[in-house]
């Protein structure tokens, strides 16, 4: 009877130690799915709140989703804020490596002249200006500097514009054979100084027309058949050529010059880029007509590519719009 009575105690009390141990059990993991179901819920309003500041910054109103997983949402959002935010570090750096890139270059344009005008007056004013000999060869050379200066200040500003967007085409119908002509004309006197043949072809019959602003396809011809005269060896040519293609005009302009490195291709249409830094201070070019071409081009809604091997030439072409 004692013994019965024995087990019957044990067995209550390794009852209870169950129950409790349950009840125990049950309530932490009540308590625990309380509170991370108070946590999650103000996650989710907090979330709620940030996922429409996000996208009304963005212009667009996503629906939000009350039913997904704010855990991850708030993960993969935060993966992409910091992708977004990498990137915009990354733009940070190259704009501000730009302009220091892009002062030191305006520098360096502009002290080469105001050096030269400095050097010129100082010889003048020292006694020079009395010598016949000396004074109209150094207002020359002083005259020509000025003439750079201005080159390069008239091109800061005409790249100012078309990057702001000041500068729209005026679209208008016309021959651009004729355009050609007028532009080669123009260069003739500059070329036969270097000896430097110009010439141009179509490469087809009937005269075609396309639809753009005359005044900026001059400026680019201009500015691709002055580069071609400038870097094209003496003795050599400069050819502008027309293709027919479909709906487009293909316009090419080609050098016999020194050409350029396959690594340094990337980079001409960049303002004030140069391949033979050697070889720019007898240019007279600002370092700027690549890359107003490629503004011009691009405000045209049209493409612009070059092409070129070193020691042999250089072609330039760029589309126009056929009517």
């Amino acid at each position: 009877m004692v013994f019965n009575l024995y087990y019957y105690h044990s067995f209550n009390m390794v009852f209870c130690v169950i129950l409790l141990s349950v009840s125990f059990l049950i309530s932490f993991f009540s308590l625990r799915f309380i509170f991370f179901q108070f946590i999650y819920d103000r996650i989710r309003v907090i979330y709620k709140a940030i996922h429409k500041r996000k996208e009304a910054g963005r212009n667009f109103n996503a629906k939000f989703n009350n039913r997904a997983d704010m855990i991850h949402q708030v993960e993969a959002d935060v993966n992409e804020w910091d992708r977004e935010h990498n990137q915009e570090l990354e733009q940070l750096r190259q704009m501000a490596t730009y302009r220091k890139e892009f002062i030191g270059n305006v520098s360096h344009e502009l002290k080469t002249p105001i050096f030269n005008i400095q050097g010129y007056t100082s010889t003048l004013l020292e006694g020079g200006l009395e010598d016949e000999n000396i004074n109209r060869k150094y207002l020359s050379k002083i005259e020509k500097n000025i003439n750079k200066m201005i080159s390069i200040v008239n091109d800061l500003e005409a790249i100012s514009k078309l990057e702001s967007g000041r500068i729209k085409p005026d679209f208008k119908v016309f021959e651009p054979e004729k355009l050609i002509a007028e532009v080669i004309e123009s260069f003739e006197d500059r070329a036969n100084e270097k000896k430097i043949a110009l010439s141009f072809k179509k490469h087809y019959e009937k005269m075609k027309s396309i639809e753009a602003d005359r005044h900026l396809i001059n400026q680019v011809l201009a500015n691709l058949i002055l580069n071609g005269i400038n870097y094209a060896k003496e003795g050599g040519f400069v050819k502008v050529e027309l293709f027919d293609m479909d709906k487009h005009l293909l316009i090419e302009v080609t050098d016999n010059g020194i050409g350029i490195p396959d690594k340094d291709l990337p980079r001409v249409f960049e303002r004030f880029y140069r391949v033979d830094k050697s070889h720019s201070s007898n240019t007279g070019g600002s370092g700027l007509g690549l890359a107003i071409v490629k503004h011009i081009i691009d405000a045209h809604g049209q493409k612009v590519n070059i092409r070129s091997t070193e020691g042999i030439g250089t072609t330039v072409a760029f589309t126009m719009k056929k009517v």
